[in-house]
């Protein structure tokens, strides 16, 4: 079993800036795949970033490429999401999920991921 919560969640003004933080608890978080996704009102849930492995390779949705980074502390069990240059569209509630991966598909999938924090609200507005 994996726990995890979020938090580091706000309003932030468009071209700001946020960091979320993810905690992990539980079986050791090195061997998931780490991931954040989004969910706006009425949409479904979407993939932003991914990390796993040794070397930590990641991923990103094209959506917040260059503006996003994931990275974790492997010594503190914590996932973090640095979010710059901040846009009204990137207004969701922000999950931290844990799971396989096995290919860049799955990496993208929610249903791939077993384990998901009660999310935390981010909103981008002036």
């Amino acid at each position: 079993q994996v726990q995890l919560v979020e938090s580091g969640g706000g309003l932030v003004q468009p071209g700001g800036s946020l960091r979320l933080s993810c905690a992990a608890s539980g079986r050791p978080f090195t061997i998931y795949v780490m991931a954040w996704f989004r969910q706006a009102p009425g949409k479904e849930r979407e993939f932003v970033a991914a990390t796993w492995g040794s070397t930590a390779v990641t991923y990103y949705a094209d959506s917040v490429k260059g503006r996003f980074t994931i990275s974790r502390d492997s010594a503190k069990n914590m996932v973090y999401l640095q979010m710059n240059s901040l846009k009204p569209e990137d207004t969701a509630v922000y999950y931290c999920a844990a799971g396989g991966g096995g290919s860049d598909y799955l990496i993208r999938t929610p249903n791939s991921y077993n384990y998901w924090g009660q999310g935390t609200q981010v909103t981008v507005s002036s």
